[in-house]
This record gives structure tokens, C-alpha cells and sequence, in this order.
């Protein structure tokens, strides 16, 4: 095994958190411009809605196989070139000319985005090797998160009204710059004992399963659900997934490892993130429309409602991750659904002349939700895992999350009583969070971890 000895360990953590941060904002620094760009570049709600779901898709199919490569090819050398494809496609997204081009560039800048993500958390892990300068090292890192939500919406709304929407892209151009410069400099090369293999097969249906799902989600707004083309694309996705429950048993090293879903606390972990990030992701997309569009606010105002979300994000994660590990993970789950299911309701309400303490009051109960459902989710999924899995598990649910979060966008544009469905997402967020964490929970994911044991039966070697 290759280990590294960082020189100024501090100096990487803050290269790795420079990262997540430009990844993670450039999902909600979006949101707050996307009012602009359908101005200006006469894009439909369609196109709105592919302009945020081609960044979070390809971040979400990617994810996995990045890290992989990273554990083959070198952490640093894979990071350094998620950095440069992440620059340019900021780069490329500042000078779209129409929205197609502008969709294709987020897609660049995604495919950047997955080497940065899984990539940094790996690095971080590997340049503190003491469990308890790791354990803080990785909890900085983590809280970044809900820094870039904080300071998301409202530097994009400084910057569209300041100087147009493509300065929301040009803002990560100099981020980027300094980071390669200092990656190159200070951070050191690492690699997995042991790479996992490729898996194209699996890799190519997760893109068709998924990519089909988003475009008949987005699409059938505009053609209908009996269109031709979007059952076409329905029938497409159902026949991937018959793929990937054929394909992916035979695989030695598969990129989704079926046999993890034997335990309902892994399996219940997938669905709470998809469920719980897909609300998310409504939530980011309509109440920035709502702000803007319903209220009339400008892009600033608009990113100053939604701040009380990334600050109570920012301060809720850290303490939720104690107490998980102190208390376990249920009952941050149940406020979280608790918080969602609520969030949605009042949300119903909201009109174009719902007093502005009654919205940002709403809002609260978006923070707290998301404040409170990351961590429990990660712990969940590794629950009872062995060593060797938990990353897999870790970077699946992390999967799942960016899954949510596309299919939020594409739903938030075709489905009426949409914050009703934001209620109902928080009701079943709450229901997984009673069902996977108990007892039996528990001990299924014990034997499902048996299966990876060395005794057990050998994989196939396809």
C-alpha cells in the first residue's frame, strides 16, 4: 500500500474542502440563476430542469466508478484531472450561447465533479492517519457541505444581479487555478491496496436505468405520459434493470453489489437517501422559481430566503453526526421525516401574498430536515458492513443521494401538487427510519456482511 506523508496536512484538508465546496454550491449557485437564464436564453421549464439534472445525473452515475479509479490510478493524479475538467467546463458553461450548449458544458463540469467528491474523502482519510485527528479532519470536511448550501444561493444572487448569470460559472475558474497549483505542490500520491475492477456493463446500464427515468420524468410534461417515446424511454429503463439483476451477480468486482441489498438496514439506507434528497430537490428548484418568478424578488433577496436552510444545515450536521454515534441513527432519521413531511405541507400553502416571516418559517423546516438526514443515512448503510464493503456501501448512498436529488429536479416540473408529494417523500422517509433501524434490521445486515466473509462461497470471476 502506498501511504502518503503530507508535508502540511492542513494545507490538503483545505485543497479537499475547496473542492466539495465548488461541487456541492454549484448545485444550489444554480438554482438561484436559473430564472436569468430562462430569460436570456429563452430556455423552457424542460430545459431549466436538464440545465441542473445533467450535473447531478452524471454525478450521481459517475460517482462510484471515479473512486474506483482513483484507488487504481493514484487518488492525486485522478484528482488533479477532476479539476481541470471541472475548470472547464465552469469555463465552457460561462460562454453557452443556448441552452443546449449550456446542458452539454454542465454535464463536463459533472463528470469533473465525480473525481473531486469521493476522490477528496479519500485523500483526507489517507493524509491523517490517527483515528482521532481523521475523525475531526473528516468531520471539517464533511461540514462543508452545508457551507457551500449556506453560501450558495446567496453568492449567486450577489453575483446574477451583480454581473449576469454566467458570473455564477466564472466564480469556480480562479477556485479551480488555485487548487490545481496547490494539489500539484503539496498534495501526496496514494493508491488502494487494492483496486476494484471495472465494470462497463454495470456502468452503462446504471447511465441507461437512470438516464431514461430523468428523460421521461422531464420530457413527459411536454409530450404527455401515453407519448410514444417517453413509454418507449419507460420500457427502456425496466429492461436495464433486468440487466443489471442478470449482469451484475456474475461480475467479480460489480459496481452495484446486489448482495448488499440482503440487509434491510443497507437497503432501507438507498431509499431513505433517494427519497430524502429527491425532496430536496424539489424543494431547491420551486421555492427559487417561487422567490423569483411568484414574489418578484430579485436573485439576491432570493438567496438571502433560503441562507436560514444552509445555516441550519451547517449547524445541525456536526451535532446529528455525535449523536448518531453516541445514540444511533433513528431518531435524527424520524425528525428528518418528520421535518420533511411538514416542510411539504405548509408549503402547499404558500402563495404570492403569504407574509415573508410565514415563508422563511417554512423554509426552517427544510434546514432542519436536511441538517439532520445526511449523517444517519451514511451510518445506516455501513451498519454491520465489513471494512472491505463499508466504502462501497458509503459511495452507493452517496449514489442514492445524487439520485434523489435528479430525480427531485425532473419531478418538480411535471407533477401536480408537488409540494403534497414533498409531504409524501417525508412520510416514507419516516416510515424506513422506523423499518431499517430496529432489530431485525440489524441483524439481517450481520448476514448479509457474512457473505463477504473470505470463507464464504467465492464470486464468480466474470
Amino acid at each position: 500500500m502506498n501511504v502518503p506523508t503530507a508535508s502540511r496536512p492542513g494545507l490538503v484538508l483545505a485543497i479537499c474542502c475547496a473542492s466539495i465546496v465548488v461541487v456541492v454550491m454549484d448545485i444550489s449557485i444554480v438554482t438561484v440563476a436559473l430564472p436569468s437564464i430562462r430569460h436570456d436564453l429563452g430556455a423552457s421549464v424542460s430545459g431549466l430542469q436538464w440545465t441542473v439534472d445533467a450535473y447531478t445525473l452524471v454525478l450521481a452515475v459517475f460517482l462510484v466508478l471515479a473512486g474506483s479509479a482513483a484507488d487504481r490510478f493514484g487518488r492525486k493524479r485522478v484528482f488533479r484531472y477532476g479539476l481541470a475538467l471541472f475548470g472547464l467546463g465552469s469555463l465552457l458553461c460561462s460562454l453557452a450561447p443556448g441552452i443546449g450548449w449550456l446542458i452539454a458544458a454542465r454535464a463536463v463540469q459533472a463528470a469533473g465533479g465525480t473525481m473531486l467528491n469521493p476522490v477528496a474523502m479519500a485523500i483526507v482519510a489517507t493524509t491523517f492517519p490517527a483515528p482521532a485527528e481523521r475523525a475531526r479532519a473528516i468531520g471539517v470536511f464533511g461540514s462543508m457541505s452545508g457551507l457551500a448550501l449556506a453560501l450558495g444561493p446567496i453568492l449567486g444572487g450577489a453575483l446574477v444581479d451583480g454581473f449576469g448569470w454566467r458570473a455564477v460559472f466564472w466564480v469556480n475558474v480562479p477556485i479551480i487555478v488555485a487548487a490545481l497549483v496547490a494539489t500539484s505542490v503539496f498534495v501526496p500520491e496514494s493508491r488502494a491496496p487494492r483496486a476494484r475492477r471495472f465494470d462497463p456493463v454495470g456502468q452503462a446500464l446504471v447511465l441507461l436505468v437512470l438516464g431514461s427515468v430523468v428523460c421521461a420524468l422531464i420530457e413527459a410534461r411536454r409530450l404527455g405520459w401515453t407519448s410514444p417515446w417517453i413509454l418507449g424511454l419507460l420500457v427502456v429503463a425496466g429492461l436495464g434493470v433486468l440487466g443489471l439483476l442478470r449482469c451484475e451477480p456474475r461480475r467479480a468486482d460489480p459496481l452495484l453489489e446486489l448482495r448488499l441489498f440482503r440487509s434491510i438496514a443497507f437497503s432501507s439506507a438507498i431509499v431513505m437517501a433517494v427519497l430524502a434528497l429527491c425532496g430536496f430537490g424539489i424543494f431547491l428548484f420551486v421555492a427559487t422559481q417561487y422567490l423569483q418568478e411568484v414574489r418578484g424578488m430579485t436573485a439576491l433577496a432570493a438567496g438571502l430566503c433560503l441562507l436560514p436552510v444552509g445555516l441550519l444545515v451547517l449547524v445541525l450536521s456536526p451535532r446529528t453526526g455525535r449523536l448518531v454515534g453516541t445514540r444511533g441513527p433513528r431518531w435524527p432519521l424520524v425528525v428528518a421525516g418528520v421535518a420533511l413531511t411538514a416542510g411539504g405541507a405548509a408549503a402547499a400553502w404558500l402563495g404570492p401574498a403569504t407574509p415573508l416571516p410565514v415563508v422563511l418559517a417554512t423554509f426552517l423546516l427544510f434546514g432542519v430536515f436536511l441538517g439532520t438526514v445526511n449523517p444517519p443515512i451514511t451510518n445506516t448503510a455501513v451498519s454491520g458492513m465489513p471494512g472491505s464493503m463499508a466504502g462501497v456501501a458509503a459511495s452507493l448512498a452517496s449514489s442514492g443521494r445524487q439520485t434523489g436529488t435528479t430525480l427531485g429536479v425532473a419531478l418538480a416540473g411535471s407533477a401536480h401538487g408537488v409540494w403534497w408529494l414533498v409531504a409524501g417523500l417525508g412520510a416514507g422517509l419516516f416510515a424506513l427510519a422506523l423499518f431499517g433501524t430496529g432489530r431485525r434490521a440489524a441483524a439481517t445486515a450481520r448476514r448479509a456482511a457474512s457473505l463477504f466473509d473470505e470463507l464464504s462461497l467465492p464470486r464468480p470471476t466474470g
